[in-house]
C-alpha cells in the first residue's frame, strides 16, 4: 500500500502540488484521486520524480490513449516523446510553447491532457504560466457571455489570416518542425466556448496561436473582439506559475487551460519531455 499523499492547491484559480506520490508506484486507488485533483485544479505538478521514458509513457497511458503529435519531431526511438529543448547557445531564439496557447486546438479533437517531464533545468528562469479559461469566462459580463457561448472560430496550425503561428518564426533548432502536414495546414472550427467533458464546466477555447478568426466572419472584423479576450484569458489572477526542477512532472488539461513556457533562459540549457493523451470534439453550450 501507497503512503498517504498531499494535494495542496498553489494559486487560486488553478494549480496544485502533489505531496508524496511517486505515481511509478501509484494504485487505482491513487490514480482515481489524482483524476479527480486534476478536476479540481486543471494542472498538477509532481516534484522528484525519476521517469525513464517508458515509465513516462506507461502513466501517459493510464489517462488515456496517447496522441502522437502532428508536425513536431519525435525521438526516434519513442515516436510518443517530443523532447521540448532549447540549448544554451541557441540566443535570441523563441523557446517552444512561447506564447500563450492550448496544445494543438487546430485538430479536430485536440488533446486532452500534456505531460510534461523536467530533465535539464536552468538555475534560473525557464518557469512555465497556466491560465485557468473556466476563471477567464465566469469573469466575463453576462452580455459577452450570451454572445461568445454562439460563435465559433477558426483553428490552423500555420498561419492563413491575422493571428496563428508565424510563417518564419524562430524556434529552437532542437524542436524539429515539419511544415505542410495536412494535420496542421487545414482549417478547423471549434466553439469559443466549450463545455468539459468532465466537469460541465464552460471554458473558453480560444488562443493567439492558433486561432485565426471566428467563423462566418472576417479576420477584421473579428480581430477586435479576439484580442480582448485573448488579453482577458491570461490576466494574472487567473493563472498559476511553477518553478520547474529535475525530476518535476506537471499534467495539464488543455480543455480548460492555456500555458506559457517564459523564455528568459539565453545561454543555459533546458529539456523536457512531452507526451500527450488524446481528446475529443470540443462541444459548445449549444451541442
Amino acid at each position: 500500500m501507497t503512503r498517504a499523499f498531499v494535494v495542496r492547491p498553489m494559486a487560486t484559480a488553478c494549480g496544485a502540488e502533489v505531496i508524496g506520490l511517486d505515481l511509478r508506484r501509484s494504485t487505482e486507488v491513487d490514480m482515481a484521486t489524482v483524476t479527480q485533483a486534476l478536476a479540481d485544479h486543471g494542472v498538477l505538478f509532481f516534484r522528484d520524480q525519476d521517469l525513464q521514458p517508458e515509465e513516462q509513457l506507461e502513466i501517459t497511458r493510464r489517462f488515456g490513449s496517447l496522441l502522437r503529435v502532428p508536425y513536431i519531431k519525435h525521438l526516434d526511438e519513442y515516436p510518443d516523446i517530443i523532447a521540448v529543448l532549447k540549448e544554451a547557445d541557441e540566443q535570441q531564439i523563441s523557446t517552444f510553447g512561447g506564447t500563450w496557447h492550448s496544445d494543438f486546438s487546430f485538430l479536430p479533437m485536440p488533446p486532452s491532457l500534456t505531460l510534461l517531464y523536467a530533465l535539464e533545468i536552468p538555475d534560473v528562469g525557464g518557469d512555465t504560466l497556466w491560465s485557468s479559461q473556466y476563471s477567464a469566462y465566469d469573469a466575463l459580463s453576462t452580455g459577452l457571455k450570451r454572445l461568445l457561448d454562439q460563435l465559433q472560430a477558426i483553428h490552423t496550425g500555420w498561419p492563413h489570416g491575422t493571428n496563428g503561428p508565424s510563417a518564419d518564426a524562430a524556434v529552437s533548432r532542437s524542436v524539429g518542425m515539419v511544415r505542410n502536414d495536412p494535420s496542421a495546414d487545414r482549417e478547423i472550427v471549434h466553439p469559443v466556448v466549450r463545455v468539459h467533458p468532465v466537469t460541465g464546466r464552460k471554458a473558453l477555447f480560444v488562443n493567439p496561436v492558433y486561432t485565426q478568426y471566428f467563423h462566418e466572419m472576417s479576420p477584421e472584423e473579428s480581430g477586435p473582439l479576439l484580442q480582448f479576450v485573448f488579453e482577458h484569458a491570461t490576466k494574472a489572477e487567473f493563472t498559476c506559475r511553477l518553478r520547474w526542477a529535475p525530476g518535476t512532472l506537471a499534467i495539464w488539461d488543455n480543455r480548460c487551460l492555456m500555458h506559457l513556457a517564459i523564455n528568459d533562459y539565453d545561454g543555459s540549457r533546458r529539456l523536457l519531455h512531452r507526451t500527450t493523451v488524446t481528446g475529443e470534439r470540443p462541444v459548445g453550450p449549444n451541442g
